[in-house]
């Protein structure tokens, strides 16, 4: 069972870019626990991040074909990407779509909207880095 881990622009700079929303973690320490429950759970992770729309787009339609889901943190995306939205609607995979802070909890505006999430199966939000575990849990559960 391969899972198919994206992660969108400047999800590169976690752990160091605004501490008291996204909290300590790297993306790299995200990517490690994420491998080590896979692990656990008898699949296989396939980890990229990118700062550029279209690499994502690219690398989501090579990977998602033979994958058994999708956990995807778009980031920035998630409020403006309708090409990433048309990608995602695409998917013949299940989609649990994770951010870290709590969207609605934010006080930009335009974070409350995002494009992306009825593309998705199931959305998780506030729940720090732990969410991409519980995603993991969910589509491997999901499987069986």
């Amino acid at each position: 069972m391969k899972i198919v881990v994206a992660n969108g622009p400047n999800l590169n700079l976690l752990g160091t870019r605004e501490p008291e929303v996204y909290g300590t973690t790297a993306l790299a320490d995200i990517e490690s626990a994420l491998r080590a429950r896979a692990g656990d759970l008898g699949c296989e992770i396939v980890f990229f991040q990118s700062n550029h729309e279209g690499e994502l787009l690219d690398r989501l339609q090579a990977e998602a074909p033979g994958a058994h889901g999708l956990i995807i943190n778009p980031g920035a995306f998630s409020h403006s990407s309708y090409a990433l939205y048309d990608c995602l609607r695409w998917m013949p995979v299940p989609i649990v779509e994770v951010h870290i802070s709590n969207v609605y909890r934010r006080a930009e505006g335009f974070r409350t909207h995002m494009v992306t999430a009825p593309a998705s199966t199931g959305v998780i939000s506030g729940l720090g880095a732990r969410g991409y575990l519980l995603a993991l849990e969910y589509l491997v559960d999901r499987d069986q």
